[in-house]
């Protein structure tokens, strides 16, 4: 039995609280953030006492590793990553070439992340961003152009499982025309739909053979003039599930995110009725962990199949050139600094 919730805890141990809820309820998975980090050992023994309380060590172990702006390892704990951007410029010159540094660097993010217990990385980003969107995309993206964004996120991905670990592809079915941050505000998107289909679902249905994918909180208003995507039945179905075609494991974005103003029990229940598989949680708070697991099922069915989909990729072994994707990453940082001190 698992519960179709992935969360996050609160620091770098578990209490004894958190101990019993997680035996309890024992989640598909854990989400690691900054706080819950401070050494290779002391990351290794979270993840090993997350896996003892869930008695298992098939669980999912998340964490966002972009590069750029969003990387929760940051040296001495991680390498330093150019931002998805530094691919997109060298993509303009060279596409073959960036896509081969991408898959390179991705490679050596996962076996980094192996070596940690970690086994999921919150990435590749495929949101296409517009002129006058909010920055909350930026420079995480990997272009403006769907089909770049599509052949970067590919590669990512990809350097991503030859190195064992699972790729969640997001926002689906698209951030990029968001005109606000989901973390702090609800986003509105007016864009007809025939124009997203041609634009920012691309990518997604370009990509929509990957494992695993994360839900945008953001509101589609000529598909869904009522709910975001997140916790809309309608884009689930017609767009997720259906233009785009994705068979994979959907999960939510985070429940504590601002964009949802409902209780966290009620937007649990309400991305897993939208057709999500899995309900995620980040912020760590007991007392909103327990209502997010009160809004979620145990996984069965189509869910727990995707699941188990999922907990294959992420239980891959390695097959990574480390001298040659050290020697990429070396380039990317090198070039990306150079481009960012001629500015």
């Amino acid at each position: 039995m698992r519960s179709a919730l992935i969360t996050g805890v609160a620091g770098q141990c578990l209490d004894v609280d958190e101990v019993g809820f997680i035996r309890q309820c024992r989640p598909a998975g854990l989400i690691l953030f900054s706080r819950n980090c401070s050494s290779h050992d002391q990351i290794r023994a979270l993840v090993a006492s997350f896996r003892d309380a869930v008695a298992s060590d098939d669980v999912l172990v998340l964490i966002d590793q972009e590069g750029g702006r969003v990387q929760r390892l940051r040296p001495p704990l991680g390498r330093t990553l150019p931002p998805a951007a530094a691919y997109a410029a060298l993509y303009a010159e060279d596409p073959k070439e960036a896509c081969r540094l991408a898959g390179l660097t991705s490679a050596l993010v996962g076996q980094d992340l192996k070596a940690l217990g970690i086994n999921t990385s919150c990435a590749p980003v495929l949101d296409v961003p517009v002129e006058g969107a909010h920055d909350v995309i930026g420079d995480r993206a990997y272009g403006t152009s769907p089909a770049q964004v599509a052949a970067l996120g590919r590669a990512v991905a990809e350097g991503l499982e030859a190195a064992g670990v699972l790729p969640v592809i997001k926002h689906i079915p698209g951030h990029g025309r968001a005109t606000a941050d989901s973390h702090l505000d609800l986003p509105v998107v007016t864009t007809p739909r025939a124009v997203l289909s041609v634009t920012d679902f691309v990518p997604f249905k370009l990509m929509a053979d990957m494992p695993a994918a994360m839900t945008a909180h953001v509101l589609f208003s000529d598909i869904d003039a009522e709910a975001p995507a997140s916790t809309s039945a309608k884009v689930t179905r017609d767009v997720i599930r259906g233009e785009i075609g994705f068979r994979g494991l959907l999960m939510s974005d985070d429940l504590s995110m601002k964009a949802l103003r409902a209780p966290i029990r009620a937007s649990a229940e309400a991305v897993i009725r939208a057709g999500s598989d899995v309900a995620l949680h980040c912020n760590g708070e007991l007392t909103e962990m327990r209502q997010a697991a009160e809004g979620v099922p145990v996984l069965s069915g189509p869910a727990l199949e995707r699941y188990r989909a999922a907990l294959r990729v992420a239980n891959g072994s390695a097959a990574v050139d480390v001298a040659a994707a050290e020697k990429a990453l070396d380039f990317m940082l090198r070039r990306h600094a150079a481009g960012v001190e001629s500015v």
